[in-house]
Order: C-alpha cells, then structure tokens, then sequence
C-alpha cells in the first residue's frame, strides 16, 4: 500500500508541474505579445499625402430654361411648351447637340399668388417653367450657344459648370502626386526624429468607394466687351483633379 501511495503521489506531483508550467507559460505570453504591439506602435507613422492636377476641362454643363405667365394653367404650360421646343430644336439641330445630351431636370406649373389687405391672398395668374440640362463639348461656342438660346427664348439661364467628362483618366497621376506627397511628409518627420524611413506598411485612398479621383468645377461667366459686340463670353479656366491617401510607414 506504502509503494502504491508514493506512485499516485508522485503522479499528482506531476501533474500539478505540468499544469503549473502551462499557466506560468500562458502568464508570460500576455505582456509578451502586449509589449510586441507597443514596440510595433513606436515604429511606424502615418500621414496623408495629397495630389492634385490643374487641367482644362473637355465639357461644360449648362443649365437652360424657359418661365412664362399666363393667365391659366394650360396657357402658361402651352406656351412654354413652344418655347421649350423651338429651343430643344435649336440646339439638336443648328447646334449638333445629340438627344442623350439634352436632358428635363425640372418641369412645373404654378399659381402665381398676389396678397392685399382687401382681398387677402388671390390666385393672380399661373407661371409654368421648364429647365433642360445640356451637356456641350466645343468649349469654344458657349457663349454663341448662349446667346442663341436666349434669342430664341430661353428667359432663365444658370451658371455654366465647366468639368472633365471622365475624371478617372487621370486617377494615376493624382495617385502618383499623393504618394510623393506622403513620401516627403513622412521623410520629414523621420527627420526630425532622427530616425530613418523604412517600407510601406499600408496605403488606404481615402474616397467613399465611389469617387476615388474628384474634381472642382472653377467657371466664370461674364458679358463681354463692345469688341465682341456684346455676346456672352464665358471663360473655362481650369477643372482641379485630387485625391488623398493615407499612409503607414516602418520607422528604422
């Protein structure tokens, strides 16, 4: 009985050795991996590189419409409709513009309220408008394009949007921009740390998964002097192109 006492114990004995050594291993591995992370969190810095391109826009978005009052509803919607037409037929035929390039964005008829003390609030007549959207390629003509469309009666022309109709094409150079700009930044601060610049650890272009390139519209419009009799002069100046991207570097 004594000799089988001693083997269980000694059993016991190792397993609680075994077990013991398990948890003191485990105790060790915790502020191990903490103590890898705070150093991998020493040895790293991010910035934000930013590209950007100055670049001539290739088309303009123009905002051409008619209002008219009438008396009625169906006299003002009539002829404005005339109206609407005769400039939808200017601008696909004299002009070229193909039909996916002139598109309704707004179409309305509306009283035309007038209030006094007397009579309070009367329906004095009813206004009925209609804006097209036209999209222009020859940015040389907007002006003339203009000026014709207001002959023939459109009474309600907004801003001219100049753009770059496929932002996209130029989405590696603003990359490339962005990526020299995070390359100097981070450079700088190394620097300063005296530290050196290792790799590229991750590089997140900051967008909302759909516009990964965006552009700034920059047009002016303006009337004219005597020289061009009096036109409508409109100047594209420049469209700007950018993107950003985050980056995180390995500092040595």
């Amino acid at each position: 009985m004594n000799a089988w006492s001693k083997k269980l114990g000694a059993v016991m004995l190792a397993g609680s050795l075994m077990i013991g050594g398990m948890a003191l291993s485990g105790a060790f591995q915790g502020p191990e991996k903490a103590y890898a992370a705070e150093e991998a969190q020493r040895n790293i810095v991010n910035v934000t590189g930013k590209g950007e391109l100055s670049i001539k826009p290739d088309v303009v978005y123009l905002s051409i419409g008619v209002s008219t009052s009438a008396a009625t509803a169906e006299e003002a919607q009539k002829t404005n409709g005339a109206k609407i037409t005769k400039i939808t037929t200017l601008l696909k035929t004299t002009w070229g513009i193909a039909d996916k390039d002139v598109q309704s964005t707004q179409f309305s008829v509306q009283p035309n309220y007038s209030y006094s003390d007397k009579d309070g609030q009367q329906v004095k007549g009813y206004i009925a408008q209609h804006t097209l959207k036209v999209t222009y390629r020859d940015l040389t003509k907007v002006g003339a394009l203009l000026d014709a469309a207001s002959n023939a009666g459109a009474n309600n022309i907004g801003n001219a949007q100049f753009a770059i109709e496929d932002p996209s094409a130029f989405e590696a150079q603003v990359i490339e921009k962005a990526m020299t700009n995070a390359d100097v930044k981070a450079g700088a601060i190394a620097k300063a740390a005296k530290r050196s610049l290792g790799q590229v650890i991750t590089v997140t272009q900051n967008d909302d998964g759909n516009n990964p390139v965006i552009y700034m519209e920059n047009a002016a419009m303006s009337k004219a002097a005597a020289d061009t009799a009096g036109g409508t002069s409109v100047e594209p100046g420049e469209v700007k192109v950018s993107t950003q991207l985050t980056v995180m570097y390995e500092l040595k």
